[in-house]
């Protein structure tokens, strides 16, 4: 069985969704310490020909507080009102702004809520269903090493497989894995080029952008447009 974990990220890139669809069980990595200036609260859309930053405040965010301690807040009407003027003439708007909007204004304003949410609203929209389940819920020792967290909670779910985005190569060593029973895959994923309504693309954008442009079965294609490296 193969299992991915990774911070929980508000709409990232693709490549975040095709390792997820590469798993059996998806763990979003609650127990981290929040990262200022990364992306579990912002990342990047088409506007006006060119990329664009979004953020999604988290009052009272600190490197010092798990990201499964902090919420979003919950005033989304300028970020909503960013997204519609700029994607209102996408050919997938109708049917994905409201999908958006709806992780968006979710009840429970905890980061990871909101993340688990949008991860599984975008798989049932591409009639695709993941497991997703919360570091924070898993019985395994937090006070040892990032590898030996990370095979903690492999074993933990049951994994015999993990999957790691190539940015991981490294820190994680594939004898140690190799010991414990778990064979170390890394992904690199691909961004794919698509039409965005103007003659040059713009890559590394959001999976928003992605969903507004590409119909069902493209996404799903792209989520396969990758490679397996040592």
């Amino acid at each position: 069985m193969n299992v991915a974990i990774m911070q929980p990220y508000l709409f990232p890139w693709i490549g975040y969704f095709q390792l997820i669809n590469q798993s059996d069980i998806f763990v979003l990595y609650d127990d981290a310490c929040f990262i200022k200036q990364g992306y579990i609260n912002r990342n990047s859309i088409l506007s006006a020909g060119a990329a664009q930053r979004f953020t999604l405040p988290v009052p009272g965010a600190s490197v010092h507080k798990r990201i499964g301690e902090l919420t979003f807040s919950r005033d989304v009407k300028k970020l909503l009102k960013t997204l519609t003027q700029s994607y209102n003439k996408a050919p997938y708007f109708a049917q994905v702004m409201p999908m958006i909007a709806d992780v968006l204004e979710h009840d429970d304003r905890s980061i990871t809520a909101c993340c688990e949410y949008a991860i599984s609203r975008i798989f049932t929209y591409l009639h695709s269903e993941k497991k997703i389940v919360r570091s924070s819920q898993l019985d395994y020792c937090r006070d040892e090493n990032a590898e030996n967290k990370v095979i903690g909670i492999c074993k933990a779910t049951g994994a015999d497989v993990y999957v790691n985005s190539s940015g991981g190569m490294h820190l994680y060593s594939t004898a140690n894995f190799a010991e414990q029973g778990i064979t170390l895959r890394f992904l690199q994923a691909e961004n794919m080029t698509y039409y965005q309504g103007q003659q040059e693309f713009v890559p590394w954008l959001s999976i928003i952008d992605v969903l507004m442009f590409c119909e069902p079965e493209q996404v799903k294609q792209a989520l396969n447009h990758f490679t397996y490296i040592n």
